[in-house]
């Protein structure tokens, strides 16, 4: 596995994320703002990550996506706790324990691992199994 490329991805994936989602507080579809915010990126994450494992995969096939998705998860996790929380969470009254025990957060998590591993599993899974038949 090519860490280096797969936390690369991951921190892409990270930034257009939070993008998405403090851009969302601009446009007031919803009343709640933050369940705007965080069902506006829990759809921004499917693409954003099937994207990703896409350009990850051009050049690694091997690596099980549930690997992949890991080390994404992880990376963002990394920047929500070194970024996120400090600049947008804190400020407004947040904190880290909210952040992290928050069912929307392993929402997303797990999210993100399922779309790699599907990723994995119909692009370069079956590639990988028709070859050895």
């Amino acid at each position: 596995m090519n860490h280096v490329r797969a936390i690369g991805i991951g921190i892409l994936i990270w930034i257009v994320g939070v993008s998405v989602y403090n851009l969302s507080f601009y446009i007031s579809i919803l009343e709640d703002a933050q369940q705007q915010a965080n069902m506006l990126l829990f759809t921004a994450v499917i693409p954003l990550v099937w994207f990703g494992a896409k350009q990850y995969y051009k050049k690694d096939a091997k690596t099980h996506g549930y690997w992949v998705g890991q080390t994404f998860f992880l990376t963002a996790t990394a920047l929500d706790a070194l970024i996120t929380v400090p600049v947008f969470i804190i400020p407004n009254g947040g904190s880290y324990y909210q952040f992290f025990t928050d069912l929307g957060f392993w929402l997303i998590g797990f999210e993100i691992l399922a779309i790699t591993v599907m990723y994995w599993y119909i692009k370069t899974g079956a590639k990988k199994q028709n070859q050895t038949i």
